[in-house]
């Protein structure tokens, strides 16, 4: 996969626009044989244009328009700092005060097949700080999302695929699939194929060993990871991926996911964000909020082409 069509989320308040740095030298990395298009995007608004009662709407108007021609013209020595021959630039700029809604209203209107975002990274913690801008996109947008931070690509390019293998139906395996096969493209658009797997199997639950004293929690556990590194194998055999690179660990996927990258050095995890519908999105879209929130490395957020029952 080869990613043609980029939505750059731009931010007025940086003086440094590493979305866009970013995407441009993913572009350059991944060869494209035609050019690629890279939209730049950035919402404006300003309350106190809109407090006035002195001003006609015509005299909004045209102040609005003001605004945008200004941060039209801020953006275009970004524009000529990147120039390269096999990039097609494009830069919009829009008054709205819901930046989310604007940015979604653009993916609806364009066929992207990328929107990438910068999220800064929290210097005590080296966590990344996710806005509620962050957590809209994740939760809303039906395009992968890019979440990165200032630093620069690691030299191991190594890419954290987190899966579910739980269980071995379809509509499990498939979307598996989907988020494999997208983490290899990266790998080799990185010209690297160092990608690794992780899954998380639950702990025994304390009540069960509490209220069953006859229950056997070394059984049961054994048994429950025993059926993850069934499922893992066959995975990762499909995709010849090799044993080393496959991580299978107790614990929750807000927990595991996170120290798997920290210990591999991940420069990236690829994940789903809401796979299911109802009542099971809410829980599953949870989940992915704290794995996210708790990473310290760039992230590349997809849904599922089909809801996960």
């Amino acid at each position: 996969m080869k990613f043609n069509n980029i939505l750059v989320i731009l931010n007025p308040e940086n003086e440094k626009q590493y979305a866009l740095a970013r995407a441009v030298r993913l572009v350059k990395e991944q060869k494209s044989e035609t050019k690629v298009k890279i939209t730049t995007f950035m919402a404006v608004y300003d309350l106190s244009y809109e407090m006035s009662a002195l001003l006609s709407s015509e005299e909004r108007e045209s102040m609005h328009r003001g605004v945008i021609e200004q941060r039209q013209k801020a953006v275009q020595p970004y524009l000529e700092k990147y120039a390269d021959p096999n990039i097609e630039f494009h830069s919009i700029v829009v008054w709205n005060s819901n930046e989310a809604e604007a940015i979604s209203a653009e993916v609806e209107k364009d066929n992207y097949d990328l929107v990438v975002k910068y999220t800064q990274e929290e210097d005590s913690i080296t966590s990344l700080i996710f806005t509620p801008l962050d957590w809209q996109l994740l939760r809303k947008c039906p395009t992968p999302i890019m979440i990165v931070k200032d630093s620069d690509w690691k030299h191991q390019r190594r890419i954290l695929v987190a899966v579910n293998v739980s269980d071995d139906e379809d509509n499990h395996s498939i979307f598996n699939d989907e988020l494999v096969t997208l983490g290899i493209d990266l790998a080799d658009i990185l010209e690297r194929g160092n990608v690794h797997l992780v899954t998380a199997y639950p702990p025994t639950p304390i009540n069960m060993a509490i209220d069953l004293p006859e229950f056997n929690t070394v059984e049961y556990n054994n048994g429950i990871r025993g059926q993850h590194l069934i499922n893992m194998k066959a995975l990762r055999q499909k995709f010849g991926i090799d044993e080393d690179h496959t991580h299978v660990c107790e614990g929750f996927p807000e927990d595991v996911i996170p120290e798997v990258a920290q210990k591999i050095g991940a420069e990236m995890v690829v994940l789903s964000t809401i796979g299911r519908t109802g009542f099971s999105a809410a829980l599953l879209g949870n989940t992915a909020e704290h794995v996210i929130s708790k990473l310290n490395c760039n992230l590349l957020a997809i849904k599922p082409s089909k809801p996960i029952d």
